[in-house]
């Protein structure tokens, strides 16, 4: 069973920055591509960036390029994003999700372990 944890999550203002964290516990947990996910209040759940395994190769939703930058530390078995200039329309509940089976890399549907997600707001 794999384990999967956010952390980092919190209130911030129009233009900072925050930096989430996830942890994914058990045999070959970070042997796969991982993602981060997000979803705002009454809206679905949409990825914000993904990268893979092996190769670290990273993709982001348009929303957000130029503004966020996914890592791993495969060693750690823990993935991160950096969010800069955060806006009001980036408030959402984040969440991690690895073991990627194939396919469409922005499709939920493709990642079978997640975490409960961490909360970020952004105010105006």
């Amino acid at each position: 069973q794999v384990q999967v944890t956010e952390s980092g999550g919190g209130l911030v203002q129009t233009g900072g920055s925050l930096r989430l964290a996830c942890t994914a516990s058990g045999s070959m947990s970070t042997d796969y591509s991982m993602a981060w996910f997000r979803q705002g209040p009454g809206k679905e759940r949409e990825v914000v960036a993904s990268i893979t395994h092996p190769g670290q190769i990273p993709d982001y939703a348009d929303a957000v390029k130029g503004r966020f930058t996914v890592s791993r530390d495969n060693a750690k078995h823990t993935l991160y994003l950096q969010m800069n200039n955060l806006k009001p329309q980036d408030t959402a509940i984040y969440f991690c999700a690895t073991y990627f089976s194939g396919g469409l890399w922005y499709d939920p549907a493709r990642y079978k372990y997640w975490g409960q997600g961490t909360q970020v707001t952004v105010s105006s």
